[in-house]
């Protein structure tokens, strides 16, 4: 049975080394990005063609797949001129793999059902170099048959696949994940600069609790960048940002508010404000050691 062709929009890191990996299991793939070295990437690999347009690659596709940064480039791609909803043929599915508020990805959803044509969130966990050779974690929602139909097409980037629920279930959990995460990380960082701001030895108060039930690999990312300077969680305070204020839009859809993650985005927002957003989020620590009341 010939495998599907599958169209790929968005050759990030992530991104890049995801098509890179399908390609090395032998899809043919269409793509598109505004990084023009990052399509000839591709295109120099073989079984790739680039698209001109969402609309053409979508016409072409059996699967679509986007990996971009955030819900409105999401929305672009879909509903604006020459999109994906204009050319996606009956029967194919749309999968974003990026980090999107969950009501938009249900009404993207719902758009797309009145085409004929599946969607999937499958936000992912994991590094690009998992990516490279399909062993992220992926958390997807769908309607149960749409993810049985396209669970083999995941496995193939994935090495963990959860199916969480109906649409939107995967991009709910990736943004309570990505809320406890930044806040623990904002949390320990601030912790990190309470110490220097009292001179209290910072290296100390790391293996004091570190040796408690507060350890955890956040915690050792933070004392990696507070302590010894070394900044190697790989995640920005620009993408922390995003994701919180994706969060707290989630759960005001949901008719409440979160005064935790709300307390945690106004520090990403004013570390952003203060140039840092590019850094990782650990070096949020020089933002609270500056900082004057």
């Amino acid at each position: 049975m010939s495998k599907p062709v599958i169209g790929f929009i968005g050759l990030g890191l992530m991104g890049g080394n995801m098509v890179e990996n399908l390609q090395k299991r032998g899809f043919e793939v269409i793509v598109m990005d505004l990084n023009k070295d990052a399509v000839q990437a591709v295109l120099d690999r073989g079984n790739a063609t680039e698209a001109k347009t969402p609309k053409e690659l979508a016409s072409k596709s059996d699967i679509i797949e986007l990996c971009v940064t955030t819900s409105e480039v999401v929305e672009k791609l879909v509903y604006g001129e020459d999109g994906i909803l204009e050319g996606i043929k009956e029967g194919s599915v749309l999968i974003d793999f990026g980090t999107s508020i969950p009501a938009s990805t249900q009404k993207i959803g719902a758009d797309l059902a009145k085409k004929g044509a599946g969607m999937i969130d499958a936000p992912l966990g994991r590094t690009p170099a998992h990516a490279k050779d399909g062993l992220l974690n992926i958390m997807a929602g769908g309607a149960k048959v749409t993810f049985d139909k396209y669970e083999p097409i995941l496995k193939e980037q994935g090495e963990n696949v959860f199916y969480l629920g109906p649409l939107g279930s995967g991009h709910v959990t990736k943004l309570i994940n990505n809320f406890m995460g930044m806040t623990t990380v904002c949390a320990m960082s601030q912790a990190f600069a309470a110490a220097e701001l009292a001179g209290v030895d910072r290296g100390q108060l790391y293996d004091i609790m570190s040796a408690g039930p507060s350890n955890s690999p956040f915690m050792k990312f933070c004392k990696n960048y507070a302590v010894d300077g070394v900044s190697d969680l790989g995640f920005s305070i620009n993408n922390a940002n995003k994701d919180l204020r994706y969060f707290n839009q989630m759960i005001s859809d949901l008719g409440s508010r979160s005064l935790i993650a709300e307390g945690t985005s106004t520090n990403l927002q004013a570390a952003v404000e203060a140039g840092m957003g590019p850094g990782n989020v650990p070096e949020i620590f020089d933002y609270f050691v500056e900082l004057k009341k």
